[in-house]
């Protein structure tokens, strides 16, 4: 769908839809996904009907996350399954997969909120992207966790 070179980081950022991806590329987000500090059902039915931003430092996936189109599973569009390899952290991957996640959800679903159920551990860095909370905390997978919703761009 989309692919390009992001030259500061040497990362190469694309974007496809669930049947667009290989099996190998299946294998590897699968992979970096299990590598996240949370014990849960990753396959969770969603996948397929998602669109996948995949980060690529060569041949390893260093950077994941799926964009989902409202009504699935909320009303408002989504992004989740944010992940980046360990060995990346601390190169503002995250904050580039989440800037890039809010601005294709936006193209993609104009005139639809961003709904995401966040670690709560996590609030402040999506408050950052201005995200707000929008009820109790609650328990997922035994990690405390917060619904944030970023209101649509209406502009």
């Amino acid at each position: 769908m989309q692919q390009r070179q992001d030259a500061q980081a040497g990362i190469v950022w694309e974007c496809k839809a669930f049947p667009a991806l290989t099996g190998a590329e299946v294998y590897a987000l699968l992979r970096l996904r299990c590598q996240q500090d949370c014990a849960f059902l990753d396959p969770d039915g969603l996948d397929q009907a998602a669109l996948h931003w995949l980060g690529w430092a060569g041949d390893e996936l260093v950077a994941y996350q799926r964009c989902l189109p409202p009504g699935t599973p909320y009303a408002e569009s989504s992004i989740g399954r944010i992940v980046t390899a360990g060995t990346w952290r601390g190169r503002d991957l995250g904050r580039e997969l989440v800037r890039r996640g809010v601005a294709f959800n936006r193209r993609r679903w104009p005139g639809h909120a961003i709904r995401i159920g966040a670690q709560s551990r996590l609030r402040r860095f999506y408050e950052f992207f201005g995200f707000a909370v929008t009820g109790d905390e609650y328990m997922e997978d035994g990690i405390p966790h917060v619904h944030m919703l970023l209101a649509a761009d209406l502009s």
